[in-house]
């Protein structure tokens, strides 16, 4: 298995469960890790054939930017579900930060794996 990575993917929706989260965007960090077999796009050297990282950035931002979420965990385990159901991924690990949600920590968040590494 191949792996092809995003990291520090930033991204504002609205999120959270307190009355003035839901009227504002806050800023989200999304790493993400994603198995793949890489060898037919090292060969062709063909987008195509490749997994598309942009591609899967620019879902991300739509997707996250258009929807309201309470929970960064519901907003996790969405993701995951669209990037191995339109991407093909059979394998992810993703990590979401908030990192203003806590006074005084850089950052909270989830970090999720789902599929199996072959």
């Amino acid at each position: 298995m191949d792996i092809v990575y995003l990291r520090g993917l930033e991204i504002e929706a609205v999120i959270g469960i307190y009355d003035w989260e839901r009227n504002i965007r806050q800023r989200l960090v999304f790493d993400l890790e994603m198995g793949t077999d890489i060898r037919a796009a090292a060969s062709s050297e063909d987008i195509g054939d490749a997994l598309n990282y942009h591609a899967v950035s620019e879902r991300i931002k739509a997707f996250a930017g258009a929807e309201r979420f309470l929970l960064i965990e519901t907003l996790a385990e969405r993701c995951a579900a669209l990037i191995m159901s339109e991407f093909n991924v059979r394998w992810l690990r993703l990590q979401l930060a908030k990192p203003t949600a806590v006074q005084n920590a850089r950052e909270v968040g989830v970090v999720i794996e789902r599929g199996e590494r072959w």
